[in-house]
């Protein structure tokens, strides 16, 4: 049987007459992440037109393919000139809606948008908002993919040593290893390895905490591209080492890395 997302909103007391969908896309931040961060309604709130002249806004943050997720229901409560560039922008006060916490972030849909638009008209689509599942839990960064699988923004590392994911965080304090720092505004690289302690995760620990850990070239470049830049920064690993290895030993493996990827000449380490 077909269960439509406005049905189950509507059984949670919830009525929409003029309303909206939001479907979000977009980059540095993702929906996604900002979503994982606690901060999608501030995320969505700043527009550069008036795209939310309605009562509500339904949002649907995109998964990939035809699969959104749910990301609640919000009342529009007024509109004012953003003060930020371009000029031409509007800040949105929205209040989340109550009672969907079953739904928000659980709710898997299913929704073939074949346009470009991504706000539209509530009652001419909502009857296409097909729910797929529900999650048991609400949607998050999720366990630990595996070593080979480990790809992060900067928001979403700091997500995962704020909540400190159980998981992830066993894993990287039981290894030490190379990690490879991509700023991908510029493509540049900068090698690093993590060695004693807790390992990967006590090294990036540092990184979601001061965004360059400590090291001088980091530091350097956030300076001059000022604390935002740090948001450019995707983290990964590039050598796997037990936690016992010796220092020498991973420090020869780092300087390895730093010859195949010729992060000295070309990128941003400086030893």
């Amino acid at each position: 049987m077909e269960i439509k997302l406005i049905d189950l909103i509507q059984l949670a007391g919830v009525t929409l007459d003029d309303f909206k969908i939001h479907c979000a896309t977009g980059a540095n931040p993702t929906p996604l992440e900002a979503f994982f961060d606690g901060k999608f309604q501030q995320w969505q709130e700043p527009q550069n037109q008036k795209n939310f002249e309605c009562r509500h806004i339904l949002s649907l943050i995109h998964l990939g393919g035809t699969r959104w997720l749910f990301a609640g229901v919000y009342e529009v409560l007024g509109v004012a000139p953003g003060k930020w560039k371009p000029t031409n922008c509007y800040m949105y006060s929205t209040r989340e809606i109550l009672g969907l916490d079953h739904l928000t972030g659980r709710a898997l849909i299913e929704f073939d948008k074949v346009f470009r638009a991504s706000y539209l008209r509530g009652k001419r689509y909502a009857d296409q908002l097909r729910v797929v599942s529900i999650r048991e839990q609400r949607m998050t960064i999720g366990d630990f993919p595996g070593f080979n699988s480990i790809i992060l923004s900067h928001r979403m590392l700091q997500t995962l040593v704020r909540e400190l994911n159980p998981s992830w965080r066993s894993a990287l304090s039981n290894v030490s290893g190379v990690y490879l720092i991509t700023d991908t505004l510029t493509g540049k690289h900068y090698v690093g390895s993590a060695y004693g302690g807790e390992g990967i995760w006590q090294r990036w620990t540092a990184y979601a905490t001061t965004g360059h850990g400590g090291n001088k070239e980091l530091r350097e470049l956030l300076e001059v591209g000022g604390p935002d830049h740090v948001h450019f920064f995707q983290y990964t690993l590039l050598e796997v080492c037990d936690i016992n290895s010796s220092n020498d030993q991973i420090i020869a493996r780092e300087t390895h890395w730093k010859i195949v990827l010729r992060s000295r000449e070309f990128g941003l380490n400086s030893n």
